[in-house]
């Protein structure tokens, strides 16, 4: 194997070339010296392009593989091996300089034979040496190209893993951001629920105190009308226990103020009916068209009517406990999102979470809102075909009026669909609901009164099957959501639902 004599390493006297490649003396041909004015234009080197290396780093490649592979993976010719050191030669120290190369002895045929190609290259400028180097090295071993190949591959995967490295430092970051935002959010959210609760405890501390105040001002001045009468009863009761009359009396006054608040009621009810009488029998009198016949039906019917409008007058104020801006409903949110696969995966380990609605059916999931939450979640997905969807509220202890036909007239009873009752699945710090069975007639009130429904989204098809169909809704009180699935519009094909609901705060 032919090695670097070290005749020719003692060249490391050279005077070494600027950072231009232009040694400070002739050679020894006696060229003129090259002027930094004179050099060429710096070239675009192809290698870069084709090996993915840089110059310098593909040649330190090639001189590493020549070192540790020359007479082991290949055997270059004599011509070629004296071509490759004659080119580090003029890597390394530049240009042949006779003047600081030592002399050669007359049987060294070997370090004659690598001056003479030396010599040949001229001032050839480091960058077409290296490239002259790697290309040379190339052709005569093909076992190079694999190895700048696996070298190529090592900085690539070096990259990527940086780059990776890199990329996960920055989730991390902002992941923690993410967390102290919501930490954040969630601490002011706290706060502002806290100060909430405590004004409207102050709200309610104060209404509880002006009621019991207004309630001890009654009970004075009715306890002052009945104090004769309710001694002597209570004495007659028990004559030899002051106790018990005491306990008596303070019975009987607060069933007396209670049957005062209630008659008042009636009074306050009378009034407001007979305040609507007098305003129809005054249209009535302007109004020409009116037949007398039509007034005198009005006022026949007022009388049976009494209870009902008493009913509806009451309605507002002390049997619902709500006005109309009280019982404002919020728009829901809605969206969708492509993981139909996934999430049907997740939903098929809930038995109760897959319903089938029949050909021509329309479901109803009733979701009862929670004490602990304050939003209803909800997300669906179907099999191959798509199906209806709308939300609906019923509101808790608040009715309506039945709507009874009159005889004689037809009604036609709307599609309700069947109702089923499902355990829904538990969402880590949300909770889950329970859905009671619905007995027969519970919704039906006294007096002929229906709970208070409202439209929330209306039913419309979606297309289910091919993304999933996912909104919230803020609870607007007390009740029950009713997510109704629709199939009516399919008189041939049952649809499979895969549904999932949950509640936050």
């Amino acid at each position: 194997m032919m090695e670097f004599d070290r005749e020719e390493h003692g060249c490391d006297r050279f005077q070494k070339p600027s950072e231009n490649g232009v040694t400070a003396e002739a050679d020894s041909e006696g060229d003129p010296l090259l002027k930094e004015e004179d050099e060429p234009p710096p070239k675009s080197w192809s290698l870069e392009r084709n090996w993915g290396f840089t110059l310098e780093e593909l040649f330190k490649l090639a001189l590493k593989f020549f070192k540790e592979m020359n007479g082991k993976a290949f055997n270059p010719t004599y011509e070629e091996n004296l071509r490759l050191v004659a080119l580090h030669k003029q890597i390394t120290f530049g240009p042949y300089n006779h003047d600081t190369c030592p002399e050669i002895g007359f049987f060294d045929v070997l370090g004659s034979d690598r001056r003479k190609e030396w010599l040949r290259l001229g001032s050839m400028a480091k960058e077409d040496a290296m490239e002259d180097f790697v290309k040379l090295l190339n052709s005569c071993c093909t076992l190079f190209a694999p190895y700048v190949t696996s070298h190529k591959i090592e900085k690539d995967d070096q990259k990527r893993r940086q780059k990776e490295e890199e990329e996960r430092l920055q989730l991390e970051r902002e992941e923690q951001e993410r967390r102290w935002l919501e930490e954040e959010a969630q601490r002011r959210e706290e706060e502002e629920r806290r100060i909430k609760e405590k004004e409207l405890k102050i709200k309610e501390e104060m209404l509880r105190i002006q009621i019991d105040k207004q309630k001890e001002q009654i009970m004075a001045v009715l306890n002052a009308q009945t104090a004769v009468q309710f001694q002597l009863y209570a004495k007659q009761q028990f004559p030899e226990h002051p106790e018990q009359q005491q306990a008596l009396i303070r019975q009987l006054q607060e069933q007396h103020y209670q049957q005062y608040v209630q008659q008042a009621l009636r009074l306050q009810q009378m009034a407001l009916q007979k305040k609507d009488e007098d305003s129809n029998l005054t249209q009535a009198s302007e109004n020409p068209d009116v037949s007398s016949e039509t007034v005198s039906s009005s006022q026949s019917h007022s009388s049976e009517d009494q209870d009902n409008q008493t009913d509806s007058k009451a309605f507002n104020l002390f049997v619902e406990g709500k006005t109309e801006d009280e019982r404002r409903i919020l728009a829901p949110s809605m969206w969708t999102r492509p993981q139909i696969k996934e999430f049907k995966e997740k939903v098929l380990h809930d038995e109760d979470a897959v319903i089938t609605v029949g050909r021509g059916e329309v479901l109803t999931v009733r979701v009862p809102t929670h004490a602990d939450g304050s939003y209803l979640f909800w997300e669906f997905a179907t099999d191959h075909y798509d199906i209806g969807f709308g939300l609906f509220f019923e509101w808790k202890d608040v009715t309506v009026p039945a709507i009874v036909p009159n005889e004689g007239e037809s009604t036609t009873e709307s599609k309700q669909g069947k109702i089923i009752h499902i355990i829904c699945p538990k969402k880590p710090n949300t909770g889950y609901f329970l859905l009671f069975p619905n007995v027969e007639g519970e919704k039906q009130t006294e007096q002929g009164r229906i709970p208070l429904i409202n439209e929330v989204v209306p039913v419309s098809r979606r297309d289910s099957h091919e993304e999933v169909y996912a909104g919230s809704h803020q609870y607007p009180g007390e009740g029950v959501h009713l997510l109704k699935f629709d199939n009516s519009y399919s008189l041939w094909r049952p649809k499979v639902v895969y549904y999932r609901v949950y509640y936050t705060r």
